[in-house]
């Protein structure tokens, strides 16, 4: 059963303390939550005085949440149903196209975890969906329509499944019989193909995973808000995320030495196309949670925040996103 709102444990946010040493929130600042979620981090910001902050979430259940502390905020918190890969067009919108700020704490939340209807865990049953937003297909219906070879790929590439081609032989084989239409059936199905020893993760863990970052477009959505909050800071102005797992990780981390370097010039390109650096790092490994906050909360184990300070170059051309299965093609079979 659901709380009510005043019942409800005031939340957390993972790695909290660290995200605002290393923000450095001031008076005055503007600052992007670029994943609104529960409001931990938009709430620590507030409560210096004289801040703003835009709050961006693709889920509107963390947008209506989040409307009590808008109406506490006298003005200085604004909530904004999009994706965080839309923050420069939604800080335009907003009339602040440059912000002092701006964090972001990447992966599906622990709300969403926590409610079986929405399909993430494979702790309760549930809806297979796994949807972060309102719209686009479920995870059922990826599965209902994706090949096998899909399947494998979405497996192996966004699980890191290495038994992924059994997995997807197995689904292919079972939706022939019967829809997979539940948490429990997926991770049911899975169990029997992927063995986990004791004290290991359970075996369906990889194979949701996968299926997540794949029907929301996670990864493509972080290599886009990493570009885009690029765009918008003023220099000066700090990027600050927290991950969860290896291939968001690779890909901050990736982001940050290369916007660190220096580039072009060279006798094939005009002395005009000479790239600066955008970006000093300012966390040489990623920051980790004590073990005071792990043991309060065991998902804080597997988070690592990266942090970079925007210096007064201008923004790089943004690469290309890799060539990885995307959900539009999946479901067109192309």
């Amino acid at each position: 059963m659901t709380q009510p709102a005043a019942a409800r444990p005031r939340h957390i946010p993972v790695l909290g303390k660290e995200v605002l040493a290393w923000l450095k929130p001031r008076e005055g600042g503007t600052y992007v939550d670029a994943t609104f979620g529960a409001g931990g981090y938009s709430r620590a910001i507030l409560d210096i005085n004289d801040t703003r902050v835009i709050g961006i979430d693709r889920d509107r259940t963390a947008i209506s949440g989040g409307l009590s502390l808008v109406d506490r905020s006298n003005g200085r918190l604004t909530l904004v149903e999009d994706r965080f890969s839309n923050l420069a067009e939604v800080c335009s919108a907003q009339g602040t196209p440059l912000v002092d700020g701006v964090m972001m704490d990447i992966g599906v939340s622990s709300m969403q975890l926590d409610e079986a209807a929405r399909g993430f865990s494979f702790r309760a049953d549930g809806p297979l969906d796994m949807r972060m937003g309102q719209i686009g297909p479920t995870a059922s219906e990826v599965i209902a329509k994706a090949s096998e070879a899909d399947l494998a790929n979405i497996i192996y590439i966004f699980g890191e499944e290495r038994h992924s081609r059994a997995v997807a032989r197995a689904i292919v084989a079972a939706r022939k019989e019967a829809p997979i239409t539940t948490t429990r059936a997926l991770a049911d199905l899975v169990a029997r193909i992927v063995r986990a020893k004791p004290g290991e993760i359970h075996p369906a863990t990889r194979t949701f995973q996968g299926l997540r970052i794949f029907v929301n477009g996670e990864l493509d959505e972080l290599h886009l808000a990493l570009s885009a909050a690029e765009r918008v800071l003023k220099p000066g102005g700090r990027l600050v995320v927290v991950s969860f797992h290896s291939l968001e990780d690779r890909i901050v981390k990736n982001f940050f030495n290369e916007r660190a370097k220096s580039g072009g010039g060279s006798r094939h390109q005009p002395e005009t196309a000479q790239r600066y650096p955008s970006f000093a790092i300012l966390t040489k490994r990623p920051v980790t949670a004590e073990d005071d906050e792990v043991s309060g909360n065991p998902r804080a184990r597997s988070a690592k925040l990266r942090a970079g300070e925007r210096t007064d170059a201008p923004a790089h051309t943004a690469a290309a996103l890799p060539g990885w299965p995307t959900l539009d093609t999946v479901m067109r079979g192309g």
